[in-house]
């Protein structure tokens, strides 16, 4: 496998967007992209109606990723879980890719014999905890999810804590949308610390509208913006085929 990060968008949302672009397809461009999205659905009094629950559905189907539909309470674990099944989903993405290259069929892990495809699961895990991940957190910020935004602060706090436990490195960056004076806002730019996020969610502005479309592709445009700058410092590959 190529050297690389693996590259995730986190939305965490509880409605259906309202403005600007189709979040679905803006979706599936981010894949195209080698970004997966995983998509998690916060919900209070186990209520949501069925055309969120579809968008939710909808974009991490089409950011070949993983979504989730939560009580607030339970977010921080969910967080956990929707990030590595989303690491462990992706690394096996690329070991099928790899299968087939070598052994020239359409071969998947679960084909193989059961040594063989023990032995394949144990280097997956391993590449679980030694890849590099970078996780870009996109939060809405629209009027109803004001009473949940502590919550959210908490879930990403023990998010960052349960990834900086693995031998890999780990970058976040986080926008919510929308923001205080344009659609999408950037609260912190690529860093190991989401512990820097304690001082920044207490002074967010909570609006309205909730353009989900746009913010997934400014969050696009971020992993470009560093990769390209990256790209002129190093010749550092990335799995591009990966995520």
């Amino acid at each position: 496998m190529k050297k690389g990060s693996l590259k995730q968008i986190l939305l965490i949302t509880d409605g259906c967007s309202n403005q600007g672009e189709d979040p679905i397809a803006m979706a599936a461009l981010a894949k195209e992209n080698g970004i997966t999205i995983n998509v998690i659905g916060v919900i209070e009094n186990d209520t949501i109606d069925q055309k969120g629950v579809n968008e939710i559905e909808g974009i991490a189907a089409s950011g070949g990723g993983i979504s989730q539909i939560v009580v607030a309470e339970q977010l921080s674990q969910t967080v956990q879980m929707v990030t590595r099944k989303a690491m462990t989903q992706t690394l096996q993405g690329v070991v099928n890719k790899e299968l087939r290259q070598i052994l020239g069929k359409a071969t998947e892990i679960e084909e193989l014999p059961p040594d063989q495809r023990g032995e394949i699961m144990e280097v997956v895990d391993e590449l679980g905890e030694t890849a590099d991940i970078e996780v870009l957190v996109l939060v809405d910020t629209s009027a109803s999810m004001k009473m949940k935004l502590p919550t959210v602060k908490e879930a990403l706090l023990d998010l960052s804590l349960s990834l900086n436990a693995r031998m890999g490195n780990n970058r976040f960056s986080v926008f919510v949308f929308p923001g205080k004076r344009k659609e999408v806002e950037r609260l912190l730019d690529w860093t190991p610390n989401l512990e820097l996020l304690t001082s920044i969610f207490p002074k967010l502005a909570v609006g309205g509208i909730t353009p989900t479309g746009p913010a997934l592709r400014e969050a696009m445009a971020h992993f470009k913006k560093k990769r390209s700058l990256r790209g002129l410092l190093s010749n550092d590959e990335y799995m591009e085929d990966s995520m």
